[in-house]
């Protein structure tokens, strides 16, 4: 069955604004996206200087969740960070960052660079169009104090993580592996 010209042009101009829409939401979680990690590496490298990484691990577990709240409260957007092994149990991914993050192993596994691995999708949540949006957190060196090996990990620290997190679950990891992701949401 052929479909009318006039139909297929009405198709196109009837996408073409959904298209730039969801393109201005992807710029703009892009943007949400990379200020949270650069934000919060900064202050933690101030607050390990200041008095090493058992006190830093105070600050990931009291301010980083204040400073993602304070992120989402000027823009707008819905933002924390998950991971399939977490550490603060807030952190558990829902079905669909599961699947993304599991996605994101996958192509880190063939070879894609951790610092170009995300993924946006708009999905439809209880009768709701959403636009999701999640970038890959990959294991910097200074993440290894904390979420290295046990070789890398001293007893001071793990007895900070021992006390906080009583059911971590994320350490183990090496360089460059990604640890987890940054995923923000936002109601069309």
């Amino acid at each position: 069955m052929k479909i009318p010209l006039i139909a297929l042009l009405s198709l196109a101009a009837l996408s073409a604004p959904v298209l730039a829409d969801e393109a201005a939401l992807l710029n703009e979680a892009r943007g949400i996206a990379s200020k949270m990690p650069a934000k919060l590496l900064s202050v933690l490298n101030d607050e390990i200087d200041k008095g090493g990484h058992a006190s830093a691990i105070m600050f990931c577990h009291d301010k980083a969740p204040q400073m993602a709240k304070a992120l989402a409260d000027q823009t707008g957007w819905a933002i924390r960070r998950v991971s399939l092994k977490n550490r603060n149990p807030k952190a558990v991914p829902d079905a669909w960052e599961k699947r993304v993050l599991e996605e994101f192993d996958r192509r880190l596994s063939a070879g894609e660079m951790p610092m170009d691995i995300e993924k946006s999708e708009v999905v439809t949540l209880d009768g709701q169009k959403m636009f999701r949006y999640m970038k890959a957190l990959p294991t910097q060196e200074v993440c290894l104090s904390c979420h290295g090996t046990p070789d890398k990990i001293t007893p001071e620290v793990q007895a900070k993580l021992t006390e906080l997190y009583p059911d971590d679950k994320a350490t183990g990891y090496g360089l460059k592996q990604l640890r987890g992701a940054i995923t923000v949401k936002k109601s069309m």
